[in-house]
């Protein structure tokens, strides 16, 4: 199980954060959080629920992550085991995850699948979604995996979709022409991008779209 306490910096003040595995007593300030960080238009039917969280931690509890600050819930982060072919990348959330139950976690899969990540509004000038994605890169360092992998939503396309393609939208966004909050956010984090997948989730700013994209164990031969 996974256990990390350091010091993120408020402004220019040191703060106290914890990054540990979720139980079942964090499960209300989880869907809170899931609440708080996914407003309308995002589908309310892709909050977490109790079953899903229960799932999280039965199947899977070193996947089910959740960092605190100063003692408070702070945000979480939630992967599950599959195997992945880079020359059949194509795939939706729901398939991945099976709609974020991860009843299809393989114990024996090379690549942590990114099912979930989100931080409070109020702390995520904390950097703490950096911090979150770093712990499961030493998951897939300590566990000796291919790969992490998952797909980023691109909220900002909806505002150019009248004359990019979400292909042309993606590419700009890697060429420093645009910005995108989580697109950005994954590509400082480290990630790399695999392919955009069309009907990825129900995301009206995304339009549907995602850009899969990837972080290899450096490690992994």
């Amino acid at each position: 199980m996974y256990n990390k306490k350091q010091y993120v910096f408020d402004n220019e003040k040191p703060v106290k954060a914890e990054i540990r595995n979720y139980g079942k007593s964090d499960f209300p300030e989880l869907i809170a959080i899931q609440k708080e960080s996914f407003p309308p238009p995002f589908s309310s039917d892709l909050w977490w629920n109790e079953q899903q969280l229960a799932n999280h931690v039965a199947l899977y509890p070193q996947g089910a992550l959740c960092i605190e600050v100063e003692g408070e819930m702070a945000g979480s982060m939630t992967a599950l085991l599959t195997d992945f072919d880079p020359a059949h990348p194509e795939h939706t959330w729901q398939e991945a995850t099976d709609n974020g139950s991860i009843r299809n976690h393989k114990p024996g899969g090379t690549t942590l699948y990114i099912v979930d990540i989100c931080v409070r509004p109020k702390y995520r000038s904390l950097k703490l979604g950096q911090l979150l994605m770093q712990a499961m890169y030493e998951q897939v360092v300590h566990n000796g995996l291919e790969r992490l992998l998952g797909g980023g939503r691109m909220p900002g396309y909806h505002n150019f979709s009248d004359k990019l393609t979400a292909e042309q939208y993606a590419e700009q966004v890697i060429a420093g022409k645009l910005k995108d909050p989580v697109i950005s956010f994954l590509l400082r984090c480290g990630r790399t991008p695999v392919t955009v997948a069309a009907n990825y989730v129900e995301d009206e700013e995304s339009e549907n779209y995602a850009l899969l994209m990837e972080w290899k164990n450096p490690f992994h031969q």
